[in-house]
């Protein structure tokens, strides 16, 4: 297995971990009772669950576009020691992501969803040159 393919099962392994972060959060804001409801009345999640929720969602749109990345430096057999490096640094931005959210480290937070990104499109140009 490439390095590139194992830092991405280990970032999908942190999604699920900050799914269980979510989960946990939201259902102490709003309740088990409504938690195991249909929602039909749907509940904006405020302060730290709110944040667990925006960062888990970001996290999905982040993982799209790393997980390309991934799938194109892999076929094409590209993986190189940039590619692998860039794959790290997502990951360890992805790790300090979370926190960044919860705990509201401006502009920290922003700083560090840039590396990640900037990390992912240099393994996407990478495979092409």
């Amino acid at each position: 297995m490439t390095p590139e393919l194992t830092i991405l099962a280990l970032a999908g392994l942190l999604q699920v971990v900050q799914f269980c972060i979510y989960s946990v959060l939201a259902q102490m804001q709003v309740g088990s009772k409504y938690a195991a409801s249909p929602r039909d009345k749907p509940r904006e999640l405020t302060g730290i669950a709110g944040r667990a929720q925006r960062a888990l969602n970001n996290h999905f749109e982040g993982l799209i576009l790393f997980t390309a990345a991934v799938v194109v430096v892999t076929l094409s057999g590209r993986s190189t020691a940039t590619t692998a490096t860039c794959g790290y640094v997502y990951l360890g931005a992805r790790l300090l992501y979370l926190p960044a959210y919860l705990f509201g480290w401006a502009p920290w937070r922003s700083l560090i969803w840039f590396v990640g990104f900037l990390a992912t499109t240099v393994m996407l140009i990478s495979a092409l040159i």
